[in-house]
């Protein structure tokens, strides 16, 4: 990890930590929650041995990055601004992108609202969803999945930071983490959604303690409200977002997803991305499901998953070369 360079930069208003490493077309990789730039360790370097120069930005909230506390400041128009502030800043028209978990829901808005500036997208878990005409997002998880569910929990301000507190962040990580659970994540009536999740008495092979005592210092730095903020703009972007109801996401896309990750078939996911609809709102599409894989995908399936990045994105330099 030594040959990784780091530094901060401007972007958006906000100085952003990136790890960066390699020469050749840009290839952007989004973490989501509760990750840092260094869960894509393996792809940095194994992308980079590849030809790319490949930028892994610690989000706006996280790790080395500025964190606003309001979550007025975490909207995706901020989040997607923050990634066009970064090209800007790296001298870079387009990028080949990839996201994971909520990087990957800030990567498909990328691509909606500035398809000029993403060659291509590898995006891993969490697949793009229609816009709802009538519901707020937390309207609709409640309803469906109740008062207990993470998301739920994680809206006001103040209280699951409260309840995260009772645990170290090494233990809070390894609870988030590390949930074995193909169904939803939701809580009890009256229990915290961290005392409910199991502490895993020992660790899989795909995560390393190094760099998970890592990402728990910069928590200790930093606290959790950042990260947090995210699920507290989930209405406020669906306000935002309706002048772009019914949009398609038309950069050249493959989605990759675990068979096992939490709520594939619980949430709908598995008829979904099979279904016409998913096809439908993102024409230019190839799904690959990933057998016995869970949701930190790129973590555990590490090598499988950049293979699968290098494919598509060779695939799609050779097609833009032609034209």
């Amino acid at each position: 990890m030594s040959d990784i360079n780091h530094r901060r930069v401007h972007a958006n208003g906000i100085w952003m930590h990136i790890a960066e490493k390699g020469q050749g077309p840009l290839v952007l990789l989004i973490h989501g929650f509760p990750e840092l730039w260094s869960c894509w360790k393996y792809q940095i370097n194994h992308l980079a041995e590849h030809g790319y120069h490949v930028v892994a930005p610690d989000m706006r909230g996280y790790g080395d990055s500025d964190s606003p506390q309001d979550p007025e400041s975490y909207t995706i128009f901020h989040l997607v601004g923050d990634l066009i502030g970064l090209l800007d800043e790296l001298g870079e028209e387009q990028a080949f992108v990839v996201g994971h978990d909520w990087g990957a829901q800030i990567a498909w808005n990328l691509c909606l609202f500035r398809p000029d500036r993403v060659k291509a997208l590898v995006n891993l878990g969490v697949a793009y969803l229609p816009r709802s005409r009538e519901l707020k997002p937390t309207e609709i998880f409640s309803k469906l999945y109740g008062e207990g569910l993470y998301i739920s929990q994680f809206q006001e301000p103040g209280v699951a930071e409260k309840s995260f507190s009772k645990y170290d962040s090494l233990t809070v990580l390894k609870k988030l983490l590390l949930v074995n659970a193909p169904d939803i994540i939701a809580a009890p009536a009256g229990v915290e959604i961290i005392d409910f999740l199991h502490t895993p008495s020992s660790l899989p092979e795909w995560v390393n303690l190094e760099d998970l005592q890592s990402w728990a210092e910069k928590f200790n730095a930093t606290g959790f409200t950042g990260a947090l903020n995210y699920y507290r703009a989930m209405d406020k972007n669906w306000e935002l977002t309706a002048p772009w109801q019914g949009g398609k996401i038309c950069v050249p896309t493959k989605f990759i997803v675990g068979d096992k990750q939490m709520g594939f078939k619980s949430f709908g996911t598995e008829n979904y991305i099979k279904g016409d609809e998913f096809k439908t709102l993102v024409p230019d599409l190839e799904v690959v499901v990933i057998r016995d894989a869970q949701h930190y995908i790129q973590l555990e399936k590490a090598e499988q998953i950049t293979e699968e990045i290098l494919s598509h994105f060779r695939k799609k330099s050779i097609i833009c070369a032609t034209h």
